[in-house]
This record gives C-alpha cells, structure tokens and sequence, in this order.
C-alpha cells in the first residue's frame, strides 16, 4: 500500500523552520520524514525570500537545512495537466487563487497529497483539495 504523503505549502515551511507554532512540531514527529514533501514551486518561493534578505545568513542556512532534508517533488506534466484543470474550474466558480497557489494546489492534487496549510485562500477551494491545518491542535 502506498504512504500517505503530505505535501507542505511555503507558509507551514516558514513555521517549522522558525520552529512555531509548536502544534506543527508535533504533527512532524508523528508523521515519518519519507511521507513529507515539498513542491519545487515552494522551493522557489523559499529561495525567493532569501534573495529579498541577503544579509540574513542564519534564516539562509535554516532554510538551506530543509531543502536538504525534504524531499523536492519536481513539476512535471501531470501536475502542468491538473493545473490547467483545476485553475480553469476554479476561475468558473469565482474563486481564483495567485499564481503561486495555484501551482502547488494543483501540485498537491497530481501527486495525491495532503497540503498541509493555514493559508485561508486555499480553503476558499477546499472542495478540490485534499487540506490539513497542523496549526491546530488536534
């Protein structure tokens, strides 16, 4: 049987790696490192956000740490395919996300996963997607 696997979108990334809040701590220690994942579109945000602060080395080395550590889901065309899908029904029904968003939301769908966020736009479509706030406490 196939792991359930959890992709984590850019805000949730910022939290674990400023280590709060301490809910999703502990949702990563219940859950086996080889089920998270991150979308490349995440990756590219993170890398974004380093190149705005050049002089933060300690955030650079934090965030370099993860990238190492997680693995990396490259976009390929299943999730090209899914993303054309999804932003067209969503722009149907008034609810566009940003561009961003929209990416790793349809990442998340091609791959299977749970996106973990509290990013409220994606609730706005949790009908398509399959969302896990480890904001919260259980």
């Amino acid at each position: 049987m196939d792991r359930q696997r959890y992709m984590l979108d850019t805000n949730t990334v910022s939290y674990i790696i400023k280590g709060d809040p301490a809910s999703i701590q502990q949702r990563l220690v219940n859950v086996p490192m080889a089920s998270i994942c991150i979308s490349v579109i995440t990756e590219a945000e993170l890398l974004r956000g380093l190149a705005k602060k050049p002089k933060a080395k300690q955030l650079a080395l934090l965030v370099k740490e993860f990238l190492l550590r997680v693995e990396i889901l490259p976009w390929d065309s299943d999730a090209a395919n899914t993303y054309a899908h999804l932003r067209t029904l969503c722009e149907k029904e008034g609810k566009p996300l940003g561009a961003m968003d929209m990416l790793i939301a349809a990442h998340s769908v091609a791959e299977g996963a749970v996106l973990i966020t509290n990013d409220k736009a994606f609730y706005r479509i949790a009908q398509h997607l399959v969302l896990e706030d480890w904001t919260q406490t259980k």
